[in-house]
């Protein structure tokens, strides 16, 4: 998928997309899939996810409601990953079967468990 495609995508006004555009045009790498899965078994997945991200204390942005949103959605779904240029920060995105649309998208800081340094 290029970039600008990519781009035109994020156009919603929801926080996590709107971060997921600036992180894109600051020079991100990004990851679109070619084969889409069907939503339920992304919904489930995410949704484990979203509760393991809880029990360490992080509140990724979006996650909650883009499992909803690939739930109603209901139809096969391709994900997609976008990593800024420093590596703070990373977006999931879900989008329609044939890549025409975003379904939905979430972020969180990276990494996602900070350790302490060795003593």
């Amino acid at each position: 998928m290029e970039r600008q495609v990519l781009e035109s995508l994020l156009a919603g006004d929801d926080e996590a997309s709107v971060i997921a555009l600036a992180t894109l045009r600051s020079g991100a790498t990004y990851w679109v899939g070619d084969r889409a899965q069907p939503a339920g078994q992304h919904a489930g997945v995410f949704k484990r996810r979203l509760q393991r991200m809880r029990m360490h204390g992080l509140e990724p942005l979006g996650l909650e409601r883009a499992v909803q949103l690939v739930r109603e959605h209901g139809r096969p779904v391709r994900t997609g990953l976008i990593d800024s240029a420093d590596r703070t920060w990373t977006t999931l995105l879900f989008l329609t079967e044939d890549g025409s649309a975003l379904v939905a998208c979430a972020g969180w800081p990276l990494p996602l468990v900070v350790r302490k340094p060795p003593l």
